[in-house]
């Protein structure tokens, strides 16, 4: 075959038949036994035999990378599956992807009438080992469309008929065998069960066929692989202690948010926690002003016609709700940017005028189905801190790049100092051609490149209306979470005709950029508080200061009273309680409320007109005058 490059910029002469696995052992044959799959223009089985692909460059995939990750979890999948039909004889199998969040790293959708509850994960967990110590090869084959329905009805399999029933004409149609398993794939895969490692079921769940109310109710089974089992140990300590900082534990225990039953998947918001709410908007809506955006608010509800002329009713149908007004369709918005785009064209624009930068701390709505909701994290009702900037093709890159910095300046105020940077790509479904893709495309690379940002493609991720770059922050167990997003569009302003006259005197385009920091207020509220474990900073907590008395009869409540007085009207939000109780409890109370300070008040207090204050995670009580701690309040606010 000759030389092939390597991604490590160099060369390896690679002989005629050899398999992508063979060169890898002439190429890298320091990670050679650690590899799972390689990358060469797309991503192989280690089996498959080296191809001329171009420019392509040859790197080998370890469990290091995100895709070695993604063949590892994959081939744990069906590791799982090959394990509940030996279990379950009569279980049918259906899809048994990679996810990037729920409870797991992968799943299987089984449909069983058989139910599979979490005290037979034990049983399946020790066929999965036992599978992978008879360490089967994984074989790939590909068949005719007649000789695959020919298989899959000989094993029963009447959901993978359906599957392949569905295909395209002319898709190549490809099984995958291990032992005395097959399974409908396309792969890629491990070259045997035995470089698969130690697995955990994580949870069960139901899931309808192809998520359609009225198709079969399956049962969705979750899991997590590690090649060692330190790593599963560490990861499995890493969920309980998550479990401890689930925002919906937290949530009830500070009197934040509840969901109630008359509207699921849509949060309750408690005095408390539209404090919080309230800090998030304000701090948005001033960063927002002092970078030049205007406020916007646009209506909920807005005409069918919008939305089919924005494509949101061809892309996105399936997630709005729709209702009629004076016989005529309306539609529930899942999106900002058409009533943006409205009060844009609702006068002339000039290039004097533009840019244009507008904000909108606008409320959505998505259905999303039942199973799927997941406390603040998945709900249907939400609000974005979403802008939009209209600017002329030649500012473009200039208002990226401030974009960019203003997501990054944000994080970092949150205590997010670890930020990872993707640029998603075209999807399948996208709305204009291939070449005004890539010119948007290319204004989010060069805009990271000139500001000596790191970043990876997530291809074929990005929105139906343009490729986007995604901003994911790390948080205090290690966990990413995918936040902001900045959008380059030329789809929507040609689709509603959005014009500006030009220094030339002719009418142009504008391009638009969508842009969101925190994502949904409800979601970033959810993440900070398993962040800091309901123990938020200063300025973001609800309640900043407890004001409590040790015995009400041995201390004048007037005094408490009085301090708590000033402290309100300094602008700090406080909590008194001068019940009855023992000071040990309400200390106990004040620790489980999360509440930063507390200022305990005795006798001596009161006599020397001073106040104790005891800071939230610190054993020791302090003496202080009141504006000392007043001063004190104010620097950790301003630090």
């Amino acid at each position: 075959m000759g030389k092939i490059k390597l991604f490590n910029g160099q060369e390896a002469e690679i002989a005629d038949g050899l398999t992508f696995g063979e060169a890898v052992k002439i190429a890298f044959p320091e990670v050679a036994k650690k590899t799972l799959a390689v990358e060469y223009g797309k991503v192989y089985d280690l089996s498959t035999v080296v191809l001329s692909a171009g420019d392509a460059v040859l790197k080998p995939l370890t469990f290091e990378e995100d895709k070695g990750k993604e063949v590892f979890w994959h081939s744990s999948a069906h590791v799982l599956a090959q394990a509940v039909k030996r279990l379950y004889p009569k279980a049918q199998l259906t899809f048994g992807p990679v996810v990037k969040s729920g409870p797991g790293f992968f799943y299987y959708d089984i449909f069983l009438e058989d139910k599979i509850t979490e005290a037979d994960f034990a049983a399946i967990e020790n066929e999965m080992h036992k599978i992978v110590s008879e360490n089967h090869s994984v074989v790939r084959k590909v068949l005719s469309r007649e000789e695959a329905i020919r298989e899959f009805r000989n094993m029963g399999e009447e959901f993978k008929i359906r599957i392949i029933e569905e295909l395209p004409e002319g898709e190549e149609i490809s099984v995958y065998s291990q032992g005395d398993f097959q399974d409908l794939c396309r792969g890629p895969h491990v070259s045997s069960t035995g470089r698969l490692g130690f697995f955990k079921l994580t949870a069960v769940a139901g899931a309808y066929w192809k998520g359609d109310t009225s198709n079969p109710m399956l049962q969705r089974l979750y899991g997590v692989s590690f090649p060692d089992k330190k790593d599963l140990k560490n990861y499995l300590n890493a969920i309980e202690e998550a479990k401890k900082r689930d925002h919906r534990k937290i949530g009830k225990e500070m009197d934040l948010f509840s969901f109630q039953d008359e509207g699921p998947g849509f949060p309750f918001f408690h005095g408390k926690g539209m404090v919080i709410y309230n800090l998030l908007t304000d701090y948005i809506r001033k960063e927002c002003l002092e970078r030049g955006y205007s406020e916007i608010r646009t209506p909920t509800i807005l005409s069918d016609e919008l939305w089919v002329r924005s494509g949101h009713y061809a892309n996105f149908k399936e997630n709005m709700y729709f209702t009629t007004i004076d016989e005529k369709g309306y539609a529930v918005k899942p999106m900002n940017c058409p009533g943006s785009i409205l009060i844009y064209k609702n006068s002339p624009k000039s290039y004097r005028d533009l840019p244009i930068r507008v904000a909108e701390m606008g409320s959505v709505h998505r259905h999303e189905l039942s199973g799927v909701l997941h406390g603040l994290f998945r709900v249907r009702a939400f609000t974005q801190d979403d802008a939009h900037i209209y600017c002329e093709p030649s500012d473009l890159q200039k208002e990226i790049e401030a974009a960019i910095k203003f997501v990054v300046d944000v994080y970092r105020k949150f205590g997010f100092e670890k930020v990872k940077i993707f640029i998603a790509t075209r999807p399948e479904k996208a709305l204009g051609s291939a070449e005004v893709w890539e010119k948007a495309t290319s204004a989010l690379v060069d805009s990271l490149k000139n500001m000596n940002l790191d970043y990876k493609i997530k291809e074929g991720e990005g929105a139906f209306y343009g490729p986007k770059i995604e901003f994911n922050i790390e948080d205090a167990l290690q966990r990413n979470w995918q936040l902001g997003t900045i959008q380059v569009d030329f789809s929507m302003p040609e689709r509603f005709e959005m014009e500006y006259t030009g220094s030339d005197g002719q009418k142009h385009r504008p391009v638009m950029i969508h842009r969101a920091i925190l994502g949904s207020f409800e979601r970033f509220m959810g993440i900070l508080i398993e962040h800091y474990e309901g123990k938020l900073p200063l300025w973001l907590a609800p309640v900043q200061v407890s004001v409590m008395t040790v015995l009400p009869e041995d201390v004048p409540v007037s005094y408490a009273h009085d301090i708590a007085g000033v402290l309100r009207g300094k602008g700090f939000r406080v909590e008194e309680n001068y019940e009855a109780d023992k000071i040990g409890y309400k200390i106990r109370e004040w620790n489980q409320k999360k509440i930063n300070y507390a200022i305990i008040i005795g006798k001596n207090e009161a006599d020397a007109r001073q106040i104790s204050v005891r800071k939230r995670g610190e054993a020791d009580t302090v003496t202080l005058s009141l504006n000392e701690f007043i001063q004190k309040l104010h620097d950790e606010m301003n630090g």
